[in-house]
Parts: C-alpha cells; structure tokens; sequence
C-alpha cells in the first residue's frame, strides 16, 4: 500500500511537450534532484505526481519542468466530453499531418523500390514530394530535438530527427554535389545495407517512409492511449448535470454544483441520482450497472442510501444529500482510478532506467558503426546505412508505454466492474497471495438476521407454529424478532402485516417477549424465558434458537441465522480455483462459524475473535510464512485490511475499511474478490509481456542494424509498430470478463 508522509503535500502537474518515456524519465530526474521532493511522471498519463515538503512552492515545481525543456501546469478539472465536440484537438492535428505525409512519401517510396517506375530526374520528383514531409512532417521531431539539445539532453526525437535529416542532407549532397541528379539515373532497392558509390545514393525514401511511419506510430499510440483512458471518462460521465432541488418548498432545477449536503432534491423515473443521498419518500428500483457492474436494479425505500450516478428506474424519491462534490461515491471512485493509472509498477522502474541512459548509449552505437564499417572498407554508403538504421530502429518507445498502458486498461476496466486497484503496487503483491482471509459478516454472510429453519414439536402444524411466533415478535423492534415476523409472513406467503395482532405485549430484556396472540398467552425466546413460565424444554433442542411455547406448552423452536449469500459458495470455488487457501474469519461462536464455513466450503475456521484481535490473526498467519489478504467491510476489518499483504475492502462496507484496502470491490458480491485478483494478475501480466517484446525487440533488432542487414526505412516502419504492438497488447484488458 502507498501512504502519503506526514507534513508533505502531494501536488499533481500535467506536463506537455513528452514524446517519449526517455523525456519521462529526464523531467523525473530533474524533479526528484530538489530538497524535499519525490516525483513519479507517468509518459502515458501525461501527469506528474509530486509530493514535496510545504516549504517547495508549486511554482518551483514548474519552474524546474520549464528549464528541463517541458511545460507544466495543474491539470484541469477532468470534464466528461460533450457530445459532437472534438475531444482532442491535438489527435485531429497529428492526423492531418500523417495524412498529408503519406500522400506526398507514397510516391517518393513507390519510386525508389520499384526501378521499374524510374523515369529521367525522378530524382527530383522524389526530392520535391519527401522536403515537406522530412520539414513539415517531421517537425515535432525536429523541434523537440532541437528543445533538448539546448538543454545538453538526447531523446528519442534526437535519434529521429538526426537520422532522417542525416538520410535527407546525404541525398542533397548526392544530388547537387554528387552523380545523383545526373538525368537518366536509375537507383535500385535493397533491404541491407549497400555497397554502391556513395555520391550516386539518395535516402529520400528512408528520410520521407520513417518520417510517415513514426508519424502513424505515434498516431496509433495517441488514439490507442485515448481509448486506455476511456473508462475513467466514462465514469466522469456517470454523474447527472442538473438537478431538482426542493428549496422553500418549491422545487427549482440548478446545476449539480450548487446542491448543498443535507438539502432535499427529486429524482424522476429515468433520471440520475444527482448525488449520494438517503431517500426520504417514495420507492423505486434503481439501476447501479454502470457503478458496480450489477446487471439487476435494486430496490430501494424510505431510509435506503442511494449512490450518485445511478438511474432511477422506477418510482419517484425524494432524496436527502449527505455527500456532495469531491467526497461522493463517484468522485471517489474516480479518484482512486486516477491515482493507479498515475503510479508505477516495480517492474516499470528497470524500463525507466534503461530509457534514462539508452537514447546516449544508441548514439555512440551509431557512430561506432559508422567508423566500423568506413574502416572496414564497405564503402561510405552501407557504413552511412547502417548508422542511419541503428538510430532509427533503436527508439525505446514500446518501453515507456509497456506499463503505462497496461494500468491504464487495466485499472480502468475494473473500474467499469466494480474494481477499484489502489496503486500499481498492488498488481505486484496478487502475484504473491496464497490466503485469503475471509471476514464472516457482511462478507461471506448478508450481516442481516434471517429465519433458516422451523423445527415444530409434535401435534403443532409449522404454519401454525410461524403464525402464532410471527405475529408475537412483530411488535418488537429486536433483530432476531423482525427476522422471525419476516421469515413467518414470507413462509406462509402473506404480508407481514397481515399476521396475527397480539393484544398484549411485553418484551423481556435479554430474554425474548411474551403476550396474547389468538387468545393463546405465548412465548417466544431463549430457555430462561420457558423454564420462569415453567415450560418443560425437551432435551435436544438447538442451542441458540428462538423457542416458543403457548399455553403452557413448548410448541417448536426457529432458527434464526446471519444468512449466508447467495454467491459465497461459488465465490470460494473461484478463490481455489486461483491457488488461494480460503480462511473464515469471525468473532463469532466457533459451531456458528463452522455451519456456514461447511455451507460454502472453507476448511479452515478462526472463531471468537475479537475485533482489535483480527489484525493480530493476519500478523500470526504472515509469521507462518503465508502471503495474506484480507477481505472485510466492518470499521473492524480496517486495521486487519491494512496489515495484510493485499487488502480487499467491500465497498458496500465503511469509509474506514474502504480507505485501509488496496482494491476496493464496489458491490458487495464475493465473487467480485477472484474478479479483483484474477483481472490484476491479468494486467501484471500483460505488463510483463510489454516490456519482454519491448527489451527483446531492441536487443534483437539493435545488432541486425549495426551489421548493416537492415535498410532504415524497413526498420522505422518495424520500430514505430513495436510501439503500437505494445499498446494494441494492452488494449486486450478491455475484453476482460
């Protein structure tokens, strides 16, 4: 789990101006070298998080992004897109030059490769096709190079841009000074490096092809990262933009900004719950879908909170806002999604490293290459090819969007299903787990009392053993007496009102409650109550359970229990399926907690525990050598979700368990806990994956380059698809189920 150090300040900038995760890895650097400060840049996000001491100005941050060659500023307001509006001016600017690029390379690529197109001064057609495309195409290389020049730093748009004007400035020196623009010339195509004159060789297709390919890698990668980030705008987009609020007693429709906490508002049959409430009057069926991804509506009534964001389906509430702004549902879920993507994995850090000294290194590579094979007699031209090549194909791209992407899929599908992660780090800890320590109320159970089985004595009919019981606790306001009634109407199908009305009532403390129902003095409670009536108990019956008796006579016991849910069962099958060893743990009595711990199968029970004592079983089962997480929703899970090595906080659970857990499972469904752990692994995985193409590509691709059995066009067009290989990989997490 990331915490935050006391007395810091954690401030996020967005900085413009990256192109690659070497220009990352710089503004980090420069950030990190100030007295008190400790940053993360993400190159996907765009998006610094800097936490600094209160003595470090936010203007000092920025200043230090400026001199390092990049702008900064705090991000803007996220805003859900408005329908029809061009989302990212700066996607439909790269566009049209990749457009225009490929119009005008197209012929210049087709002429070189194909000397049967060759015509007399073809060659100048080329050069007047390929200048606005090495100029105009690629200027965003060329300028960001230029911008770190001055500032004594090489990038990826360094390696760029020297290699295509290096390729570009050789063919105007072949043309004007060399035999090149001879008439009549004709020029062959070959994917090595080659050996002919070098005054008679132009690169016009290298300078012009590389320019448009990398143009169209970046394009990809910039729609590919626009789509990656699509779920967390989705979830800005939830929130409802006006609202009916009931002020004087009149309702007036205002934006949502202006509802207060603790004011009224109504929420119409189709309309969004404006914001996190508790209903006050009417009922309805509300669809939280697109917040927990629970396909069925809920129903709710007088007294039950609702969540901003939600569809009212059905009826008409009237609500009371108890959570405005940033402190809703919503909002926090978004936040917490925001915050993951912005982090880094363990595995990211190597990555990062690596880019910080590669663009340097490459360059040196380059002009070994050229001395090498100058020195080795080939001739200037496959010496130039081959240095030319090695620029190119050796941009460290697919390295600095391997992860960024990754947690940005990732994170963001599980926020459409109800799976908050923390941070990156926590992908790291699911690797690890192997027990899962299951919190037994509210987490394997409904935390709700229910009536699960009618045992009547001999001579006395069940239905009228629930009618007579039923009708005597309706009164009572104790839990186990509301779950009896309840239990009673819905086994004998009718309405609990509809069951019989005592004509006296007493309730006994601590014992259970007595009156007349139908003419009959009865009793219903624990064995205390029956034996000062002097009602003989048989021997054998149920400890625990709710005995009645009428008449002077035991007439039969109910069970009442913490009903197990429906979905724990399966949701345990699916802990074991991933290798994990479940455990139930409750304060509760140890015949209790087995009975439900043999109803969904978990082997291992720690009963009669304490609530400060939960998180000492968590360190004890750790001191055993196992890898823990802890699912739990009570404020008494929270320190046990923080001791654990991954907490999983039930979201339907408490503002303290949800903040202690590093996943937080938005609906309270159990089998969301495998999702959570299933689809985290996923995304580790896929993480993994990236970076092992991404280091592989460029060990691989690095020597074929240097040993001049690569043309540089051929390996711009596989250099600026390594990166969008990267991305389309990471996209896969979207189709997660």
């Amino acid at each position: 789990m990331t915490s935050t150090a006391p007395g810091t300040t954690v401030t996020e900038l967005t900085i413009g101006g990256m192109t690659c995760a070497s220009c990352a890895a710089r503004v980090e650097k420069k950030l990190n070298r100030m007295d008190g400060v400790t940053a993360t840049v993400n190159y996907a996000t765009e998006k610094a998080r800097v936490e600094h001491a209160p003595g470090v100005a936010v203007d000092d941050l920025i200043a230090t992004v400026v001199k390092t060659g990049y702008t900064a500023e705090p991000p803007a307001p996220p805003e859900p897109e408005a329908p029809g509006r061009d989302a990212d001016p700066e996607l439909t600017a790269l566009r049209r030059r990749l457009l225009v690029s490929a119009v005008l390379a197209a012929p210049v690529v087709l002429l070189a490769m194909v000397p049967a197109l060759q015509f007399d001064n073809w060659q100048w057609l080329s050069l007047t096709l390929a200048s606005p495309v090495v100029v105009w195409g690629g200027l965003p290389f060329h300028r960001a190079a230029w911008t770190n020049l001055r500032h004594g730093a090489a990038t990826m748009d360094t390696l760029v841009s020297v290699g295509t004007l290096a390729a570009y400035g050789w063919s105007l020196w072949a043309l004007f000074l060399g035999d090149a623009g001879t008439p009549g010339m004709r020029h062959g195509f070959d994917l090595t490096a080659d050996r002919a004159d070098g005054s008679s060789a132009i690169y016009l297709e290298v300078a012009a092809g590389v320019v448009t390919f990398l143009l169209l890698g970046r394009y990809l990668e910039a729609r590919a990262k626009r789509r990656a980030g699509a779920a967390l705008r989705a979830l800005l987009d939830l929130g409802a933009k006006e609202v009916s609020v009931v002020r004087g007693g009149t309702e007036t429709r205002v934006p949502v900004d202006s509802l207060r906490a603790g004011e009224l508002f109504t929420v119409r049959p189709g309309e969004k719950i404006a914001t996190d409430g508790t209903v006050t009057e009417g009922s309805s069926a509300v669809d939280a879908s697109m917040l927990t991804g629970e396909s069925l509506p809920v129903d709710v009534a007088p007294g039950d909170p609702v969540t901003g964001g939600c569809l009212n389906v059905s009826g008409r509430l009237t609500v009371r806002a108890t959570r405005v702004g940033a402190e809703t549902r919503l909002a926090r879920m978004a936040e917490l999604v925001e915050r993951a993507q912005s982090g880094k994995a363990e595995v990211q850090r190597l990555a990062d490293q690596v880019s910080a000294v590669f663009v340097p290194v490459v360059l040196v590579l380059a002009l070994a290459t050229l001395g090498f094979w100058l020195g080795a007699g080939a001739g200037a031209t496959a010496a130039f090819t081959a240095a030319v090549a090695v620029l190119i194909i050796a941009c460290p791209c697919a390295l600095g969007l391997a992860t960024p992407t990754a947690l940005l899929v990732g994170t963001g599908r599980g926020a459409q299903l109800g799976i908050l992660i923390k941070g990156p780090e926590v992908l790291e800890s699911t690797r690890r787990i192997d027990t899962v320590v299951l919190d037994k109320t509210g987490t394997v159970t409904t935390g709700r009392m229910a009536l699960t089985g009618v045992h009547p004595a001999p001579g006395t009919g069940p239905d009228e053993l629930l009618r007579l019981a039923g009708g005597l606790e309706h009164p009572s306001e104790h839990p186990v007496a509301r779950a009896v009634a309840a239990g009673a109407a819905e086994r004998l199908g009718v309405p609990v009102d509809a069951l019989p009305v005592p004509k006296t009532f007493e309730n006994v403390p601590g014992l259970g409650v007595r009156g007349s129902v139908d003419g009959r003095l009865a009793l219903a409670g624990r064995a205390a109550l029956l034996a000062a009536e002097d009602v003989e108990v048989p021997a054998g019956t149920a400890p625990g359970a709710v005995l009645v008796a009428w008449d002077g006579v035991f007439r039969g016991s109910l069970t009442v229990a913490d009903a197990v849910k429906d979905t724990s069962a399966e949701a345990v099958a699916r802990l074991r399926a991933l290798g994990l060893r479940p455990v139930l743990l409750t304060g509760d009595h140890r015949a209790v907690a087995e009975a439900v711990a043999a109803e969904v199968g978990i082997d291992e029970v720690i009963a009669g525990v304490l609530p400060e004592e939960k998180a000492a079983v968590v360190r004890r089962l750790r001191e055993e050598g196992r890898t823990v997480a802890m699912v739990g929703d009570g404020v008494n899970d929270a320190a046990a979700l923080a001791t654990a090595d991954l907490g999983l906080a039930m979201g339907t659970g408490t503002d303290a368990a949800i903040e202690a857990g590093d996943l937080t499972l938005v609906r309270g469904d159990l089998r969301t806990a495998a999702d959570a752990i299933r689809l985290s692994r996923r995304t580790l995985g896929t993480i993994k994956g990236n970076l092992a193409w991404a280091f592989g590509y460029n060990v691989a691709a690095l020597p074929l380059a240097a040993a001049g059995l690569l043309n540089p066009m051929i390996a711009g067009l596989t250099m600026a698809f390594s990166s969008v290989f990267v991305v389309t990989n990471s996209l896969r997490l979207r189709r997660f189920r």
